[in-house]
């Protein structure tokens, strides 16, 4: 049985709604990051980069979000949570996937950890970092706006539902404390709207036990 090792709302969240959507038992570790329990030696030896989510499938493990999703995609291909091989929706499912992890979630991350990116007690600039990623972050959520336009939904590439959905849900989700959450966003707020009726969404969000707001 494959099993997730997540915490609740983080990158885990999206492999974590696309095993609701396949159906099939599995099961879920909490990794408690306020414990530190994501740099233990344990965990560090599924994912030497000390981050979450891990995927134990079998004799297989696998980190990245990303990834995981995809694996889960293409081992459960009668979920038809990705397009066919070869497809050019399928080289779409590849770019935005690609896009949603190195750009907008690469950007998200940025935001949250600013101090990264400057010398120790930067506070002046830590903020500017920030101040920049939440500009940029904007423009990405205007390129998710426009993809909402250009598929005509109601899922990012048209009509299939795909694993991309539940992985813009979770980085929209990112922004909900933000001066312009992606829900305010006339399609983007439509558009989450309709993932949280998903029942799939819906038990990941119980299971997690979410706070309000969700998105």
């Amino acid at each position: 049985m494959k099993k997730l090792l997540y915490y609740p709302g983080n990158a885990s969240m999206a492999p974590h709604i696309v095993l609701e959507e396949i159906g099939q038992p599995f099961e879920l570790e909490l990794v408690d990051r306020t414990q530190g329990a994501h740099k233990s030696a344990q965990y560090l030896r599924l994912n030497p980069n000390g981050l979450i989510p891990v995927l134990v499938d079998g004799d297989m493990v696998l980190y990245e979000t990303a990834a995981i999703c995809l694996h889960l995609a293409d081992t459960h291909p009668e979920s038809r949570l990705a397009p066919e091989l070869g497809t050019p929706a399928r080289a779409q499912l590849y770019k935005w996937l690609m896009w949603l992890t190195n750009t907008l979630q690469a950007s998200l991350i940025v935001y949250f950890y600013p101090e990264r990116w400057v010398d120790a007690d930067n506070a002046t600039g830590a903020r500017q970092v920030q101040a920049h990623a939440a500009s940029k972050i904007a423009t990405l959520l205007d390129q998710l706006e426009a993809q909402l336009d250009a598929s005509g939904g109601p899922w990012l590439l048209g009509h299939q539902y795909t694993i991309l959905d539940p992985y813009a849900l979770m980085l929209c989700r990112w922004t909900r404390g933000f001066a312009k959450p992606a829900r305010q966003w006339p399609l983007l707020g439509a558009y989450l709207q309709r993932m949280l009726e998903r029942p799939a969404v819906q038990r990941a969000i119980r299971t997690e036990g979410l706070d309000q707001p969700l998105v």
